[in-house]
Parts: structure tokens; sequence; C-alpha cells
């Protein structure tokens, strides 16, 4: 089995992020890419990432009327990502139709609140549950809407394992023990993520941060 590890490769930099790539892929079992990459090299830089042969996990978040979705899912097609996100926040409708609309042996997944996010960020928006709560309820939406799964933090994922015994979990927002936050506020460690019921877990800043990204991916593999 591969590793559950997925690498986010957050950088508009294809040369750095093939480098990277390059250097841990014997520690990690694939390669996530979001907006920020996606946006400096477009679908013709994702198909160049895969060409070193990791799975291939398309973070794009996509929230918007299921038209304009479905459309930008069937897109994407030619890419065939292992796994490609939505907003859990787009609405059943949004999500039935991303699901239709994208390759059958692509993974898709709702994002249900980011990891940057607390209650009182939840307060603020109008939001009345709190994190814990607020992922339950679109964690159910998610099921409802034929998904694949869901993205939640460590936190969240045992009670969205239990509605959802045979859900794929990402878990995004995971910093070794003695790693830095940054902009993250719900953070577990990795293999409490694990323990939890994570099915991948997404890692970056740790080990592309790091000044040797392969021993920093293998110390975090290491642990799990």
């Amino acid at each position: 089995m591969r590793s559950p590890v997925f690498i986010a490769l957050d950088t508009p930099d294809i040369e750095r992020a093939k480098t990277i790539a390059s250097a841990v892929r014997n520690h990690v079992g694939g390669i996530k890419l979001g907006l920020e990459f996606f946006a400096a090299n477009g679908p013709d830089g994702v198909k160049e990432m895969a060409a070193l042969e990791l799975p291939i996990f398309l973070d794009l978040k996509l929230h918007d009327i299921p038209n304009t979705v479905a459309k930008a899912v069937q897109a994407l097609r030619p890419i065939r990502p292992a796994i490609l996100t939505v907003h859990a926040g787009g609405g059943r409708a949004m999500m039935e139709d991303a699901k239709a609309a994208a390759p059958i042996d692509t993974k898709v997944v709702a994002v249900t609140l980011l990891t940057s996010l607390d209650g009182e960020d939840l307060h603020d928006m109008g939001v009345a549950s709190d994190p814990h709560d607020q992922v339950v309820r679109l964690t159910e939406l998610a099921k409802l809407s034929g998904l694949d799964g869901v993205v939640c933090s460590g936190r969240e994922v045992k009670a969205a394992k239990t509605i959802w015994p045979d859900g794929f979990f990402v878990v995004p927002g995971v910093r070794p023990a003695s790693g830095k936050t940054a902009d993250q506020k719900r953070t577990v460690t990795p293999a409490d993520a694990m323990h939890a019921g994570a099915s991948i877990i997404v890692i970056g800043r740790p080990i592309t941060g790091a000044d040797e990204p392969d021993i920093a991916a293998r110390a975090i593999e290491a642990t799990l």
C-alpha cells in the first residue's frame, strides 16, 4: 500500500513542485495541487505533474451554481484526477451534478469547514453551529448527495466516519507534534488523524518548508 500522506505542493513554481515531488515520492501516496498551482499552471501543469506517476488530488474547492460546477468538472475530465474537491456549502444539487460529471474513477469529496476557521469565525458569518456540528451536518448532506467523502479536520473525522462508515475522509491541517500551526486553527498530528479515521492526510509546509523534504517526509511516514 502507498503512504496515506499526500503532499500539498502549494506553489506557482512548477519546477519547484516537480523537484519536491520527485524527492519525496517514496514516502508519500500522492500530490495535492490547489488553487495557487492551478492558477499559475492550469490543466497542462497538472498533466505535467501527473507524469511523475503519483496520484493527483486536485483541490479546487469548486463552489458555484450546479450547472457551472458540472461544466467545470467536465472540462477537467482529461486530467482524470484521483480526487477532486467541491464545497459542501454549494448544496445538494451542486454536489450531485459534480459527481455525475466526474470520471467514474475520480473521488469527488466535499469540503465541510476549512481548517483555518473556528467557532468565532462561524459566528462572524452568522452560522449558529459550532465547528463540530457544522461538519457533521455537511457530511450528512454530502453522503445524501452521492459523493465519495468529505474533507474535514482531524478533530471531526471520527464523528464523520461514525455516520458514514464507508466514506472517504481527507484530513488537511495536519502538523507533526513539533510543527508550527501557521494559519491553521484546528490541527492534529498525523498519527492522531489516522487513528481517528482519516483515509488520507494532507501535509504541506512541514515537508515543503524543510531543508531536506525527503527526510521530513520519511520522518512523518515513520510515525504512522
